[in-house]
């Protein structure tokens, strides 16, 4: 049974469930606060990637959050089919993490006042940017194992199912034609 990969993949799953839920979080007040144009905040502040960085972080988080749904599926049910939607799902997420990414490093680059909440919010998605690379990879470990994974090439997938055709149970005799 596989459940070395599932029990390491789990609790990276609920760990990034919280994660993306506070990007949400502290997504959704600094763009509040940048659209009513409150940048003056001691609490925000501020530079010309800020705008770019927080509409990324936002709909990376909110792709998160829905992405570990069919995660936590993948996790409980833990078969070949379940890991397409938790993989592409999660896919998608990470790609959109990563721009969210590349958009904290270049606001970090510019530098400027930044304040405290828009500085979580960049190391919230610079911490996601790896731990969600790390949650895909873990739930694809079964290429390389069966022991870490469903692996791709399950013998018992469908079991139960015979492996040919049984042919007509009963009712009209076979020599009837139409």
């Amino acid at each position: 049974m596989a459940t070395m990969g599932r029990n390491t993949a789990a609790p990276l799953l609920f760990l990034n469930l919280i994660l993306y839920i506070l990007v949400v979080g502290f997504g959704s007040w600094c763009l509040n606060r940048f659209i009513n144009g409150q940048t003056d905040n001691p609490g925000f502040g501020g530079n010309g990637a800020t705008m770019f960085f927080l509409v990324f972080s936002i709909l990376a988080g909110v792709v998160g959050v829905v992405s570990k749904f069919s995660g936590g599926n993948h996790i409980r049910a833990w078969r070949n089919d379940t890991l397409a939607a938790a993989g592409s799902s999660s896919l998608v997420a990470w790609a959109i993490t990563a721009l969210a990414f590349g958009l904290a490093c270049k606001e970090i680059n510019v530098g400027g006042h930044r304040g405290w909440r828009l500085r979580v919010l960049e190391g919230l998605i610079i911490i996601l940017a790896f731990t969600q690379l790390l949650y895909i990879l873990l739930i694809h470990a079964g290429v390389f194992s069966s022991r870490y994974g469903p692996g791709y090439r399950d013998p018992d997938y469908g079991a139960g199912a015979p492996s040919v055709d049984p042919g007509h149970k009963g009712g009209v005799a076979a020599a009837t034609r139409v």
